[in-house]
């Protein structure tokens, strides 16, 4: 993604000969000739693909946040459509979708980018939206110590749409509240309404 660090899988660059070779096993199970012209370098290019879609493995998302602010803004602060793309844990097919981030805080900011940041380092790992959800939620929480955080995140998910019961365009959405938000229904309902906006 432009614009966002880009966080890089060092261990599958230690281990590119061991993934080329069981990615070619692999193609070869499935019946593919892994000799013909499309093939030859798919191992290769499985490897590369490797170290950025699981890049997140790199990094403590704690620490993408970075430094933070001190600031007298105690009013909602929402970050939204905030687009990731992750792999299922299940079945390591692709999801992917938009997060939408919103804090109250209690005198204590961080950049706007970091919470972009803080997307791509909890989504570029094996995953389930409902654990994304909630891991952001939760790190927000330990690191800004705000007021209250509501997480939203909505997802298609391959294993979904392409496999399985196949209902393409179905989307999955997931939430996770802290603080204010779970005892205030105004600022959870000014927050929902903002992001539909």
């Amino acid at each position: 993604m432009a614009g966002v660090k880009d966080y890089v899988n060092t261990q599958v660059g230690a281990n590119r000969e061991k993934i080329e070779h069981h990615v070619r096993e692999i193609l070869k199970l499935i019946g593919e000739d892994v000799e013909r012209e499309g093939l030859i370098d798919t191992p290769a290019r499985v490897a590369r693909m490797y170290e950025e879609i699981y890049g997140g493995y790199e990094v403590d998302p704690r620490d993408v946040l970075g430094v933070t602010f001190e600031e007298n803004h105690e009013e909602l602060v929402i970050v939204k459509d905030i687009v990731y793309y992750s792999q299922c844990e299940h079945h390591t097919a692709p999801f992917f979708g938009k997060v939408h981030i919103g804090y109250i805080p209690s005198g204590r900011i961080a950049g706007l980018s970091k919470l972009a940041r803080l997307v791509e380092a909890v989504t570029r790992r094996l995953q389930v939206q409902e654990r994304i959800t909630s891991q952001i939620a939760d790190i927000m929480d330990e690191v800004l110590k705000p007021q209250g955080v509501m997480v939203v995140v909505e997802g298609e998910h391959l294993c979904m749409c392409a496999r399985g019961i196949k209902k393409p365009g179905s989307k999955t959405v997931t939430s996770a509240v802290r603080g204010t938000f779970r005892s205030d229904a105004a600022s959870r309902a000014e927050f929902l309404s903002l992001i539909k906006e």
